[in-house]
């Protein structure tokens, strides 16, 4: 024990001088594994082992310690049942570090390069709510995600490989649902609505299918601009709340898109209106007369029914 003692002194003195006397690397000699060994990068006998020594700082909340060490288990020891463990793990250590998005990107490793692990459920969960909060946070959102993601399209990102690692999963009906919502929310309308789609199309029996078929006539009304003169937009998102409301009598929201249709429906009236008045100023009266009576027999229950009606009136006497 003794002569072992000096030559772990003596050689540990030796590689000081070897470094030029600075210190900068610290390496001892093993007889067991006849090796030169830097205890920074030394790991366990067994991984079983260096997991219990990981998760001992996981546990005493020392979280970028424990990762370096699940790291090396993973290094020294890639075939170890362990391993998938020690993945999973380093992302649990940057959820709590706050780094969602880096958690998302460890916990994606767990599936892809342990696709048998027993984690496999346990990681889509963990993803589905890390996508929820990036969607759903508080007041601090946006500098958070900018500062963590590098960008929104990223939550995207989240629940699509949610779809992607359990597309028959729990989860999945939901994450789709939730990327159309995300990208209504950022305005984008077209995108959002093809994704809605996929929502109804893919899981038609789920809780989901119904709330993206609603949301399928949300974005076509939201599309539909003010008063245009192309108005197929709004007459999509009428017959869409109609379905709705037919397929659906029972939901809350059917009264909401009873709501939504009478808005829609005076926008289409407004239109129409609006084509009327440019063939009055241009003195086609007889073409004016017809849109203005298309607009009392078909929009009764608007305003612009009692506007057009007066107009028709103002009419009578320039029509020969």
């Amino acid at each position: 024990m003794q002569n072992r003692l000096i030559l772990v002194v003596v050689s540990g003195i030796l590689l000081w001088g070897f470094a030029g006397g600075t210190g900068l690397a610290f390496w001892i000699w093993t007889p067991e594994t006849n090796k030169w060994v830097n205890p920074k990068y030394a790991v366990k006998e067994t991984p079983k082992a260096q997991f219990e020594y990981a998760r001992e700082f996981y546990r005493a909340k020392e979280y970028t310690k424990a990762m370096t060490e699940f790291k090396k288990l993973i290094n020294h020891y890639p075939r170890a049942r362990e391993a998938s463990e020690a993945q999973y793990y380093i992302g649990l250590s940057l959820e709590r570090e706050g780094k969602p998005y880096e958690a998302f990107k460890a916990f994606q490793k767990v599936i892809e390069k342990y696709p048998f692990s027993d984690r496999s459920a346990d990681v889509v969960e963990k993803q589905f709510k890390i996508g929820e909060r990036l969607l759903e946070g508080d007041q601090k959102r946006n500098k958070f995600v900018n500062a963590v993601t590098g960008g929104d399209y990223n939550i995207v990102d989240v629940f699509r490989a949610v779809i992607k690692n359990a597309p028959y999963g729990p989860y999945a009906p939901s994450a789709q649902y939730k990327i159309g919502l995300y990208l209504k929310e950022k305005q984008l309308y077209t995108e959002a609505r093809d994704e809605f789609e996929k929502a109804v199309n893919d899981y038609p029996e789920s809780p989901w299918a119904k709330a993206a078929q609603y949301q399928i006539s949300l974005v076509d009304a939201e599309r539909s601009s003010a008063a245009q003169y192309d108005q197929k937009t709004t007459q999509a998102a009428v017959e869409g709340f109609k379905e709705f409301v037919q397929t659906h009598p029972e939901a809350e929201l059917s009264k909401q898109a009873q709501d939504h249709i009478h808005k829609l429906r005076s926008k289409e009236a407004e239109n129409k209106f609006l084509v009327a008045h440019f063939y009055e100023k241009q003195k086609n009266y007889k073409a004016a007369q017809i849109y203005y009576t298309a607009i009392v027999d078909d929009y009764k229950d608007t305003i612009w029914a009692t506007k057009a009606l007066e107009k028709i009136r103002e009419l009578d006497g320039k029509i020969q």
